[in-house]
């Protein structure tokens, strides 16, 4: 331990190498005095000092929670006696290599979990080198003052999300070479001190020098910068901002969202990632045909598919990248258990070049994706234009051999985007204005490069990967009877399973798109008949409820439960992922909440069709909920009629 931490900085005042308080006080009456109390211990295992950084080591055999208690008076004495030093509190094993960890305070709030491994003095020292702490709800309620505030200067909504991806990307940027430790009003006025001697167009220079810079070495980085400036920069209105607009912006960004997100953590990269995707919930108000998938879903989606770190994750249509982003920062935290500093670093690395693949074919949501992964720490190298069905992309989706598909394919694709060997059976829909499968034909499509993935395995002597693939599509794909839905379904579990469907919140794209989805998980190259001629059960999942509620100019938020204190500190969501994920494990059956069966392709892949009810839960209120929601789609279908006569 002494030799990892780093010997140097071991400090000892009796035998055995241990730290006695006593004796650095003086005497037990002098330490008590400057407690101003008793206490029942005083010799610590392993101290270490450096400067005004302090680490207290306690080891046990195996530590039991009454020993954070004998930690907790090391660190009372610590503070009594060298009230100004900053310090970080370790209990450790010796049988094992178990450890816990805690920054100032030896409290749930302060307790470090992402810290499992004993690590060097550099790195926790580093731990109070940024003030940057996680605040989603400031995050939240800032990031619709901002999108207020960008209204204002005239920035178009479908360009926003793009344009502050692009401005935080130039603040990163700017705050490494300001050297900043900390953002607060000085270096506010620093910024601002650099942004008064620059014209709008010097800004505007200097936003494309850091692109330039950061998609260096990248893969199609002249298209990429191409497309960043032409749909982003290049705007006439982006064009038209003052140096006055764009310090008020900058400020903006820095003081009331970065400010309030810890970039290092595993929460403040889904803080950063919510911020990125809010701006595209506005622009989803003006095309209700985009569905942008909510971040708690993707976020869902990977721990359904079990994404870590030793996994390579595709999305073939990844939009925004939504599904990426959250994949690689699930991969990024993986890298940090039971790693050093430095062995995460390095297998951060990998993750980033290796790890995650993606292709999107509309140019301003390929711009999206290419920032979204700068914003999160790059990975943005294997983001490739251009369609899946494109020979090119088949060649680069076989050779990253993924073992993890997420995707939320186009529900209405034109027809002639698809190639032709996939709408054989179409007849004139093959001619018309949408995918008449509803985007299951993408499924069909990713099985296929799979199928032959693993049979060249075979034929090379390998063993055949199943790949894991989860896909958001409306509900339309789960009951339609369609002849041509029917039969993609019948075409897919010829070579795979079909192993759940979760129906999803009615209102899961809202403000965007209104369609309803749902969650299918196959296991691609696993038959969903068995060698012995059964079929294999799947899980049904009735997840109609998943703890968000709309408001006004926000979207579907977050909904916190208050805890035994009344604090709003327990995410309701988090709840219910949990239960989801714990009853698919189980294939557990729920009255209300589940079914398993084992269904074929004229079958209908929702839970409602096999649930049963529990009707120990229903209210009146329940019963009017149905009525109107039935009334509301009468009059939607045009069936019935509001009228303001009176009776």
């Amino acid at each position: 331990m002494i030799e990892r931490i780093g010997s140097k900085y071991l400090t000892t005042n009796i035998e055995g190498g241990e730290y006695s308080y006593v004796v650095e006080a003086g005497s037990k009456a002098k330490l008590e005095k400057a407690l101003g109390h008793k206490f029942n211990h005083f010799k610590l295992d392993i101290r270490f000092e450096d400067d005004d950084f302090v680490l207290l080591v306690e080891t046990k055999q195996n530590f039991v929670d009454d020993d954070i208690k004998q930690l907790e008076e090391y660190l009372e004495e610590e503070n009594a006696l060298h009230p100004d030093k900053k310090v970080v509190c370790i209990l450790a094993n010796t049988k094992n290599d178990k450890i816990k960890v805690w920054k100032s305070v030896i409290d749930e709030d302060h307790f470090l979990s992402d810290e499992t491994v004993l690590d060097t003095m550099e790195h926790y020292k580093s731990l109070f080198y940024h003030n940057k702490q996680n605040d989603r709800e400031r995050v939240l309620k800032n990031t619709y003052a901002l999108n207020e505030l960008l209204h204002k200067k005239d920035i178009d909504e479908v360009l926003r999300s793009q344009f502050v991806g692009t401005v935080l990307l130039h603040i990163k940027d700017l705050l490494k070479r300001l050297g900043a430790a900390r953002i607060d009003e000085a270096l506010k006025r620093k910024v601002n001190d650099t942004l008064k001697v620059m014209s709008a167009t010097q800004i505007i220079a200097g936003i494309k020098g850091t692109l330039t810079e950061l998609l260096d070495g990248s893969d199609n980085k002249a298209k990429k910068i191409e497309l960043l400036q032409k749909n982003v920069l290049d705007n006439q209105k982006i064009k038209a901002l003052t140096q006055k607009d764009w310090t008020e912006i900058i400020d903006s960004i820095l003081m009331d969202i970065y400010k309030y997100i810890d970039t290092n953590s595993s929460e403040g990269q889904d803080i950063l990632n919510l911020f990125f995707i809010a701006f595209n919930k506005y622009t989803g108000k003006a095309d209700k045909n985009q569905a942008f998938t909510p971040d708690h879903i993707t976020e869902f989606m990977c721990r359904l598919t079990e994404v870590d770190c030793t996994k390579v994750v595709l999305d073939g249509t990844c939009g925004s990248a939504s599904f990426l982003v959250q994949a690689m920062v699930k991969e990024l935290s993986d890298c940090l258990n039971g790693r050093t500093e430095e062995q995460a670093k390095a297998l951060q690395k990998t993750v980033k070049e290796n790890n995650i693949y993606g292709i999107e074919v509309e140019e301003k949501a390929f711009g999206l994706s290419v920032t979204n992964m700068l914003i999160h720490g790059d990975g943005n190298s294997n983001i490739k234009p251009g369609s899946c069905f494109d020979k090119d992309n088949r060649k680069f989706i076989k050779e990253a051999d993924p073992n993890i598909i997420l995707m939320n394919p186009p529900y209405n694709a034109k027809p002639r985007s698809i190639p032709d060997s996939y709408k054989s059976e179409w007849g004139k829909a093959k001619d018309g204005k949408e995918d008449p499968t509803k985007g299951l034909v993408f499924v069909h499509y990713f099985s296929d490069v799979i199928k032959e993935l693993n049979t060249e395995r075979i034929k090379n002597g390998k063993q055949p990967k199943p790949v894991k693939l989860a896909v958001l599509l409306p509900l339309a794909c789960a009951i339609g009877t369609g002849s041509l839905i029917t039969k993609e379904k019948e075409v897919l579990l010829e070579d795979n399973t079909l192993e759940a469907v979760f129906s999803l919140p009615a209102e899961i794209f809202y403000p965007g798109s209104s369609v309803c989805a749902c969650c299918m998980l196959f296991t691609l190259g696993q038959p969903h008949v068995k060698p012995d001629g059964t079929t294999r059960p799947t899980f049904f999942g009735y997840c109609k409820d998943d703890g968000f509620v709309k408001k006004k100019n926000l979207g579907r938020v977050e909904q916190f439960i208050k805890d035994e204190k009344g604090n709003s500190t327990i995410s309701k969501w988090k709840q219910i992922e949990n239960e989801w994920l714990d009853l698919f494990e189980r294939k557990a059956v729920v009255d209300g909440k589940s079914a398993v069966e084992r269904v074929n392709s004229d079958d209908e892949w929702l839970c409602e069709a096999y649930m049963k009810t529990d009707y120990t839960k229903l209210t009146a209120d329940d019963f009017q909920r149905t009525l109107n929601n039935y009334l509301s789609y009468l009059v939607k279908e045009g069936n019935v009629y509001e009228s303001n006569n009176e009776a």
